[in-house]
Parts: C-alpha cells; sequence; structure tokens
C-alpha cells in the first residue's frame, strides 16, 4: 500500500527535471526512461516497462522527455535515447543505453529487459 501510495505499480510521466529528484528521493528503487517523442524505439521501451510497472510494485518506473530535461541529461551523462537510469537509495547506481544489454534488437522481450533490470539490483528478479 505504502508503494503505491508513492506512485509504484504503474509507469507514469513526470513533468519536470525538478520532479525527478522528489520522486527518487522518496523511493528506495526507481527506473526512469529518458525518452524523446519522435524516438521509435522508445516506444518499444514505453511497452515493456508498462508491462513491468505492474509487474514490480517494488520499484517506481518514471519516464522523462530528455529534450525538456537538458540539465540531467548532461549531468547524468545521456547521450543516447532511450536511455534508463536505475536509482537506488537516491543515486543512480547504473544505465541501461539504448538496446546494446538488450540483445541489441528491437525485438527484445520483456524478460530480457527485467533479466537486465535484476542485475542491477533495482526489482527483485528471481
Amino acid at each position: 500500500k505504502e508503494w503505491l501510495s508513492k506512485g509504484h505499480g504503474e509507469y507514469r510521466e513526470i513533468p519536470s527535471e525538478r520532479d525527478f529528484f522528489q520522486e527518487v528521493k522518496e523511493s528506495k528503487n526507481v527506473v526512469c526512461h529518458f525518452y524523446r517523442d519522435t524516438t521509435f524505439r522508445c516506444q518499444i521501451m514505453d511497452k515493456h516497462l508498462t508491462v513491468l510497472a505492474k509487474k514490480h510494485v517494488e520499484t517506481k518506473f518514471l519516464k522523462l522527455n530528455a529534450e525538456k530535461s537538458p540539465f540531467l541529461c548532461e549531468r547524468l551523462r545521456i547521450k543516447v535515447i532511450p536511455t534508463l537510469a536505475l536509482v537506488k537509495d537516491g543515486k543512480t547506481q547504473d544505465y541501461v543505453v539504448g538496446f546494446t544489454d538488450l540483445g541489441n534488437t528491437d525485438d527484445f522481450t520483456t524478460e530480457t529487459l527485467e533479466w537486465r533490470l535484476g542485475c542491477a539490483g533495482v526489482i527483485n528478479y528471481r
């Protein structure tokens, strides 16, 4: 219940960089997708993250428009879209950059992404 009250269990967009800091402060595990509307691969990532957000309520799943977040993208050194920032205890621990870790293919499975997030310890994966 506490997780759900903090926005876990759903994949949602946050409006600004300022919201990012607030969101990561209040949750132990956060996956944040830095996306761009015009990037086809971001829509593929959205599809998988929507599924995983419902399955892994222990983690908060967010998306942030990279074009509206220049400060954060520079600070986190995000150059490739899509990039997932994997945040534990308020600190960015790891990144999934593009689809390189996911088999370098557009038709990777949700399980592949789930495994990768599990490797980073940002979701409880068995």
